[in-house]
């Protein structure tokens, strides 16, 4: 809360002058139109769209209704900027479309026709994994292609609830600029608005409407952000500004998300009672576990029972994209979303005398980490943790292949936050170390006269460098995996002369893979001389470009070791010319060390790289830079051979 002295500082008073005098200069711009020619200087470079002008306007009725309101104007320079000119407006049974308008201008600002509501599409947004939702979504395009042009956009949305409200982005895209955008949100006087920002040094202003009070933000003249190579968040490089309620109400539920525990308080209501079994499921799970001496052993029994009689169907009606669907439900029908089996594989526990909490976390191998400190909705999954003496043992209730306690890529090493009587704990999924995420391979080949290179690799994958690989066993048909390996890969044109995989199910799982190659012209044969890169299959493409120009930090975020053992045969008559010296070389968490040494007609070449998480401002990124050039140059280098005379 804003105390009233800060309010009164110089800096926001000019702060609020200039917010005034953009609002007002920006109406006035939209109502004249946009021709193209008076864009900023530089605005443009690099940008396929500028935003306009852009007010967003989110009117907090009282704590069961809201309003948004958003009008804005994006200028389209090239086929790229296409996209942004279509109107996309999800909505469902809690999400009301109040209205839509839309203009088009030309180059000029001319007005060249406005929309017509016949134009205006309404489709079903259900995915294939859903069995029923009430999602849908309006879609409109101008579908102009004369450049530079204009669209204009105003939409009024009503929500019946305060548990989500979005996040401002102005810059939405790396090829989008912004010439003026502004966010006001206004609330009852005694409401507290929550929210947390991004890239925006000043405090929002906050000022009063007839009775009620608004928090107004604002940008203006944002060139094109560029995302770069392994860079943070997105929300971290623009201004952002996430908002959330204090207390709330959803279809008659009441809630609040101050901290977390009042987060999950509110989620346990919600589901409160709904993990009564039917009589015939109790007795099954007394059947199953009732002469196991060990809770592990009657966890791993009933997430099996789980997993071979139930499966994966979403189904988001309403309130029920967050209200379970209730465990009686789930055994006579034999499906649910992650919520229903979470909820069911709960009752079952129960039912055993195991102690368990459903948990919600967000999900996802490309998924950004949630904001810990900013108690909101930031979820789209839901798992369960049985804890235990030692180590919670943690199920994912939506795969029916999946080992028990093995959340991977998709869950594991971040927070989830624990539902329980008591409320909601931020707690973290397991993790998972270099060590755990391991690519060992082993590889013996032989080169032929022709520069023809046959190969028997063997390779261990384990932890997350077995999830991609595990997931295309387990979902690929046997043509598309077979698709699968011959573009796996990188190598030139290559043979795929047989493979097989032997999948691991501990609670740390692994693949073993053994494939025979043949790659017809792998080593480059000139004259006499005979040129061979020993390593096979792990050459890296990567490298920091314009390092000197980064602007935003370097952040690797999964652990993991690759190890490669490497034997090549070469034809007879070839002697060593020229021979890469061993490398080792480090910078920070990043270690990469390779050898090689030549035996008789044999080339025997080990390599290893291991990465920790790390992250480098871009101050460091040169030493960094370095490393990857030298990674690069040492996986390139090649080996020259010389044939001996007779």
């Amino acid at each position: 809360m804003l105390s009233k002295s800060f309010l009164k500082r110089n800096h926001n008073k000019m702060l609020r002058s200039f917010l005034v005098i953009l609002f007002f200069s920006c109406c006035a711009m939209a109502v004249a139109q946009f021709p193209s020619a008076p864009i900023p200087a530089g605005l443009a470079d690099n940008a396929s769209a500028i935003v306009r002008y852009s007010e967003r306007e989110i009117i907090l009725r009282d704590k069961g209704n809201v309003l948004i309101r958003n009008h804005y104007v994006y200028t389209i320079l090239n086929s790229g900027g296409n996209d942004y000119a279509k109107l996309i407006l999800p909505y469902d049974k809690l999400k009301k479309v109040l209205s839509i308008e839309g203009t088009l201008f030309d180059a000029e600002g001319k007005k060249l026709r406005s929309l017509r509501k016949s134009e205006i599409k309404d489709y079903s947004n259900t995915s294939e994994d859903n069995l029923a939702d009430d999602d849908r979504v309006k879609l409109h395009n101008f579908d102009h292609s004369v450049y530079p042009y204009s669209v204009e956009y105003e939409t009024a949305i009503e929500m019946d609830g305060l548990f989500y409200l979005p996040a401002w982005t102005p810059v939405f895209n790396e090829n989008i600029a912004v010439q003026a955008a502004s966010l006001q949100v206004i609330t009852e006087p005694g409401y507290e608005l929550r929210f947390k920002a991004y890239n925006y040094a000043q405090a929002p202003i906050i000022t009063s409407v007839k009775k009620d009070k608004k928090y107004s933000w604002a940008v203006a003249n944002i060139a094109p952000v560029k995302d770069e190579a392994y860079s943070p968040a997105w929300h971290e490089m623009v201004p952002t500004v996430f908002i959330a309620p204090s207390s709330f109400e959803m279809q008659k539920y009441a809630g609040s998300m101050n901290n977390w525990n009042e987060f999950g308080t509110f989620i346990y209501t919600l589901n409160a009672n709904r993990n009564v079994l039917p009589e015939q499921v109790k007795q099954k799970v007394h059947a199953l576990t009732n002469g196991l001496a060990t809770d592990k052993q009657k966890i791993t029994v009933l997430y099996k029972y789980l997993q071979q009689n139930t499966r994966y169907i979403s189904i988001q009606l309403g309130i029920g994209g967050w209200q379970t669907l209730d465990a009686g439900f789930v055994a006579s029908k034999g499906y649910g979303d992650c919520k229903a089996l979470s909820n069911y594989m709960n009752a079952l526990l129960t039912e055993a005398g195991i102690p368990s909490h459903i948990a919600l976390v967000k999900a996802g191998s490309d998924e950004a980490s949630i904001i810990p400190d900013f108690s909101s909705n930031q979820f789209n999954h839901v798992i369960v943790c049985v804890p235990q003496p030692k180590d919670s043992i943690w199920l994912e209730c939506t795969s029916q292949t999946s080992q028990p306690g093995y959340m991977g890529s998709f869950t594991g090493n971040r927070h989830a936050l624990l539902i329980s009587e008591k409320g909601g704990t931020l707690v973290r999924t397991p993790y998972y170390g270099a060590p755990d995420n391991v690519q060992k391979r082993i590889i013996k080949a032989a080169i032929d006269e022709k520069g023809g290179l046959n190969a028997t690799v063997t390779s261990n994958y384990s932890g997350m460098q077995q999830d991609r690989l595990d997931g295309a066993i387990k979902q690929l048909s046997t043509t598309q995996f077979a698709d699968y390996m011959k573009r796996k890969f990188d190598l030139p044109s290559y043979e795929v002369v047989d493979f097989s995989h032997s999948v691991n199910t501990a609670a740390l799982p692994s693949i073993e893979e053994k494939v025979t190659l043949k790659v017809a012209h792998y080593a480059s044969v000139t004259g006499k001389r005979l040129f061979v890169n020993p390593n096979l299959l792990s050459v890296s493409s990567f490298k920091i470009k314009d390092a000197a120009n980064r602007k935003f930090d370097f952040e690797f975020k999964i652990p993991f070791i690759d190890t490669d053992s490497v034997e090549i045969e070469i034809p007879a008559g070839y002697k060593a010319e020229a021979v890469p010296t061993a490398v080792d070389i480090r910078s920070g968490t990043s270690i990469y060390k390779s050898s090689l040494k030549i035996a008789g007609q044999k080339i025997i070449f080990t390599r290893y790289y291991s990465q920790q998480p790390q992250r480098s401002s871009p101050a460091n990124i040169k030493e960094l830079a370095d490393f990857f050039e030298k990674v690069y140059k040492a996986d390139h280098s090649k080996i020259v051979f010389v044939k001996e005379s007779a």
